[in-house]
C-alpha cells in the first residue's frame, strides 16, 4: 500500500486512475490545481505523485522543480500529452522518476507505480515477516503464528508502514500525514488509538510490543 497523489485537471481521467489504484489497496487523493498540489506535497508524506504537466496555477514541471528543491522525496511519475523526446528529457531533468505519454494503459501505470516504489522506497516485497507475523500486501492479509488476524484498513496500513520503515521513529503527526488522508478530520488521539488496537491484535503476551514507544518522540517498529 502507498499514499498516492494524482495531480490531474481532467476529472474523469483522475477518477479512472484513482479507482484503478484503489483496487491495489493504495490510499489515493486527487488535486486538480497546481498550487493546491504543491501545498499538499509540501505538507503530506506521499509515496508517489502522478503529475500532469498542463495544470492551472502552476505547471507540473515547476511543481516538480520546487518540490525537489525543498527536499521532497516522493516518487514522481509525469503524465502528459506531450510525447516528444525533448519533453521527456525536460521532465526527467526537473526531478521526475518516470514519464508517461497520454493515452496510456491503466495496467501499465500501476506497474510503473510499483517500479517507482521499489526504486525509491525499497518496497519490493509483497510478503513480509516479523517475529511470528506474516503480512501479504497483495492479499491484504496478516497471519500470526499461521492464523489470520483481521485488521481494519487503517490498522493494516499503519502496521505495513512500520514494517516498511523499520529503523525510523515517527511522531503521531508524522503518522497522521503518512497513513491518513490529507483532508482527514482525524486527531492525534486517533493515531494513538490505532496503535493501541494494532498492539492488542498482534502483540504476544510476555514479549515486547511490535510497536515500541520512544517516549517524548513517537513510535517505531519493535525489535525483531
Amino acid at each position: 500500500m502507498a499514499k498516492i497523489l494524482i495531480v490531474e485537471d481532467e476529472a474523469d481521467l483522475a477518477e479512472l486512475v484513482k479507482n484503478w489504484l484503489v483496487k491495489d489497496h493504495h490510499l489515493v487523493e486527487i488535486a486538480d490545481d497546481g498550487l493546491e498540489a504543491l501545498i499538499r506535497m509540501e505538507t503530506n508524506n506521499y509515496d508517489v505523485v502522478i503529475l500532469d504537466i498542463m495544470l492551472p496555477s502552476v505547471n507540473g514541471m515547476e511543481i516538480c522543480k520546487r518540490y525537489r528543491k525543498s527536499g521532497g522525496s516522493a516518487g514522481i511519475i509525469m503524465v502528459t500529452a506531450k510525447g516528444h523526446v525533448d519533453d521527456k528529457e525536460t521532465g526527467l531533468d526537473s526531478g521526475a522518476d518516470d514519464y508517461m505519454t497520454k493515452p496510456f494503459q491503466l495496467k501499465e501505470l500501476a506497474a510503473r507505480v510499483r517500479a517507482v516504489l521499489r526504486r525509491n522506497h525499497g518496497q519490493a516485497q509483497d510478503v513480509m515477516r516479523f517475529r511470528d507475523l506474516e503480512i501479504d500486501v497483495n492479499e491484504f492479509k496478516v497471519l500470526k503464528g499461521g492464523h489470520e488476524v483481521h485488521l481494519l484498513p487503517k490498522e493494516f496500513r499503519l502496521f505495513e508502514f512500520f514494517l516498511r520503515h523499520p529503523h525510523q521513529v515517527f511522531s503521531a503527526e508524522d503518522l497522521l500525514s503518512s497513513v491518513w488522508e490529507s483532508d482527514t478530520e482525524a486527531l492525534l488521539d486517533t493515531v494513538r488509538g490505532h496503535v493501541t488496537r494494532v498492539r492488542k491484535k498482534l502483540d504476544t503476551a510476555g514479549t515486547p510490543s511490535i510497536i515500541a514507544t520512544v517516549y517524548g518522540v513517537g513510535y517505531k517498529l519493535g525489535e525483531a
